[in-house]
């Protein structure tokens, strides 16, 4: 059973000691992390630009330039959030002809909604049910979701359900370095500074930023990821390090006749 709220704040502890030592296995999980998001949207965005040393920008735009846009492409964001992959893909020269965001969390898509961005839609869904056609879209991106679905092969089995032949996943998201050194500083940064930084900023009380380390460190590692990909019925898979390894992007082609060079 979840704590009372807080007194303060009103907000219920989502993420216990109980709960963290396996989060991936919750059986509620995905409500979980529903109820989180909607808690820490309003300062979402702030959070991610402190943590990161603003190099989340930079991530972003990596995405787009290893997407290979096309000018016809109709773009689907999953777990869009506040919508800043959305932005950055429609600020993009040759950007997609459309781009849908898509998040199960209320108050991330009214955030997303608040700032419009010609040609594009946003829609509240599970990722793992996607309400759009089988290959209907030719290109899906995710940064920082894949983490949070339920089942991880599913979502990415419903990415490969809703893109084209020859569509482009592009995919960012956490990783523990391999390189000892890096390991050792980002095992420190990410259990001990990070969660204390977030929660200054955020005043979150649902335990979303201790979280955080604990779904990163416990996520499959970028072979299991590359795996995961191909057993979802994705043809090519590159991984993109960066930063040191503490992120990769994730760049897999569904397959098909169509297939992209």
């Amino acid at each position: 059973m979840d704590h009372q709220p807080d007194l303060q704040t009103g907000q219920r502890v989502v993420w216990d000691e109980s709960r963290l030592a396996n989060p991936h296995a919750q059986p509620d999980k995905a409500d979980r992390v529903r109820r989180m998001f909607d808690a820490i949207a309003p300062t979402y965005e702030l959070v991610n630009t402190v943590t990161s040393g603003a190099r989340d920008a930079a991530w972003r735009q990596e995405m787009v330039r290893l997407a290979k846009i096309r000018p016809e492409d109709v773009l689907l964001d999953v777990a869009c959030g506040t919508g800043d992959v959305v932005r950055t893909f429609a600020a993009a020269p040759d950007r997609p002809q459309r781009i849908i965001g898509l998040d199960f969390s209320a108050a991330m898509l009214a955030r997303a909604a608040s700032r419009p961005v010609s040609g594009s839609a946003f829609i509240q869904a599970d990722a793992l049910r996607v309400p759009l056609a089988d290959a209907s879209v030719s290109i899906v991106t995710c940064a920082f979701g894949v983490r949070n679905f339920k089942d991880l092969r599913a979502g990415l089995a419903e990415m490969a359900r809703i893109l084209r032949p020859g569509g482009r996943a592009v995919v960012l998201e956490f990783c523990v370095p391999r390189r000892r050194v890096f390991r050792e500083l980002y095992l420190f940064y990410v259990n001990r500074i990070l969660p204390w930084l977030a929660t200054c900023i955020s005043r979150d009380h649902t335990g979303a930023y201790r979280y955080l380390p604990r779904s990163v460190i416990s996520f499959p590692n970028t072979d299991e990821v590359v795996a995961a990909f191909q057993s979802a019925g994705f043809a090519e898979v590159a991984v993109r390090p960066l930063t040191w390894g503490i992120v990769a992007i994730y760049v897999a082609v569904r397959g098909g006749q169509e297939a992209c060079d």
